[in-house]
């Protein structure tokens, strides 16, 4: 297959997770004999093309006209995404198949749907409405209609959790075989020869600390405020606790704030952004990963701690409740209650051996559940199928324009013959 792949972040630009996920998945599929052309944003002095590893990676810039704000500034990329994508149908010829990334991709993508007649498949990584618990200003409610409107123009859409398939049905109002539950998949070898590197590590603990590791954007939804509460409770139980907060974000100076409000300055590390390379090390540092999200469609980011060998400890919401099994390959907390979280999180500081037996059980179900190779054919799967779709409908609109068609021209007929036959009675009694 053609596939085309319309994403406002692919790597090296990586704002959330959806970056990681065409990534991998566009790299599976071209190992599967599959033809991948992504046409992302450009940032920075990012090269317009670069052949990534077989996967054609086009940039466009977004400076043409100067934005106001946000909504503006992601429907011009839009339009830029369109522009390119339809250079490329006209040198190369059409795709075979469009696969759209959430609503920053929407405009680009029914444009193109709709100029070509080209199936388009949509993958809804999360909602504006899960993000802030409802739809609260004029922007929420654009976003929130965006998302409607690439949902009801995908032929099939794609969601990465049971929860997620459950809240875009009820949201949007698709019928629920249109909507396609396909897991996000991590790479399985991320963390291949990497190994835990105490110089690297005392930058963040001290070597009779126990690392208590977050690793994802500083924002509400994630619930590090709820992580940062249940540390006095933690350190009660465990004295020699270190929290280790890694990423970047909106609510930095916020937790910060809190942490020095509660007196825990000395205990919990911000460290800002890392590189990929730098997350691999500081995995293999922690001897506890927690993601405490109050809203969270997948989360991939426990796939990384289960991988890394950590045990985990994750919110019982969303996609993160149907990846864990609480005390068989990772603990659960109630979302948003930090009593719950420190308990978790004391119950494997304390028991070592249940501690080892999650976290090699959590490795062991990444690897038979979240690979790529699985997740690429089942993907591939909804692309047939919505071809399958667009080409039963095409069929249909030709044979139902042919049938209109002849209706008509018998009614033409019909009308010709009683005019023929009104014009003779007249002039037979003339």
């Amino acid at each position: 297959m053609k596939i085309l792949m319309l994403t406002w972040e692919y790597p090296p630009r990586i704002v959330g997770g959806i970056a990681r996920v065409v990534h991998d998945l566009s790299h599976r599929l071209i190992k599967d004999g599959h033809e991948v052309t992504v046409v992302t944003y450009k940032e920075g002095d990012l090269p317009d093309y670069e052949n990534d590893k077989g996967v054609e990676v086009y940039r466009v810039e977004n400076f043409m006209i100067h934005p106001t704000n946000f909504i503006e500034w992601v429907l011009q990329l839009n339009f830029n995404m369109a522009a390119k994508a339809t250079q490329l149908i006209n040198e190369n010829g059409k795709f075979d198949v469009i696969h759209a990334h959430d609503w920053l991709a929407a405009t680009s993508a029914k444009m193109l749907k709709q100029a070509f007649n080209i199936p388009l498949v949509a993958t809804i990584h999360a909602t504006e409405a899960g993000r802030n618990s409802g739809v609260h200003d004029e922007t929420q409610r654009y976003i929130n209609d965006t998302e409607w409107m690439l949902t009801y123009e995908a032929t099939e859409v794609i969601v990465n959790s049971n929860f997620m398939k459950g809240h875009v049905q009820g949201l949007f109002g698709l019928p629920f075989d249109k909507i396609n539950v396909v897991p996000n998949g991590i790479n399985l070898t991320n963390f291949n020869g990497v190994e835990r590197d105490y110089e690297f590590r005392r930058q963040y603990a001290m070597d009779n600390e126990k690392m208590i590791l977050y690793v994802g954007r500083l924002v509400y939804e994630k619930g590090i405020q709820h992580l940062i509460s249940a540390m006095p409770k933690i350190l009660n139980g465990y004295h020699d606790t270190k929290l280790v907060i890694a990423g970047k974000g909106g609510m930095l100076d916020e937790l910060k704030a809190q942490a020095e409000r509660m007196g825990l300055s000395n205990k919990i590390y911000f460290t800002g952004y890392l590189n990929s390379k730098q997350v691999q090390k500081i995995y293999k540092c922690a001897d506890v990963a927690v993601f405490p999200s109050t809203y969270e469609p997948f989360g991939i980011v426990a796939l990384e701690g289960m991988l890394a060998g950590v045990p985990t400890v994750v919110s019982d919401i969303g996609g993160l409740n149907e990846i864990v099994d609480h005390g068989i390959n990772g603990m659960k907390s109630y979302a948003g209650n930090p009593n719950s979280i420190a308990d978790s999180v004391l119950t494997l500081l304390y028991d070592g051996q249940l501690a080892s037996n999650v976290a090699k059980k959590a490795k062991q179900k990444v690897k038979e559940e979240f690979n790529w190779t699985k997740i690429a054919q089942d993907t591939h799967y909804i692309y047939e199928k919505a071809i399958c779709k667009t080409v039963a409908e095409k069929q249909k609109q030709e044979i139902e324009q042919e049938n209109a068609k002849k209706a008509s021209k018998a009614k033409n007929s019909e009308t010709e013959i009683t005019n023929l036959l009104s014009f003779k009675k007249k002039h037979a009694y003339a």
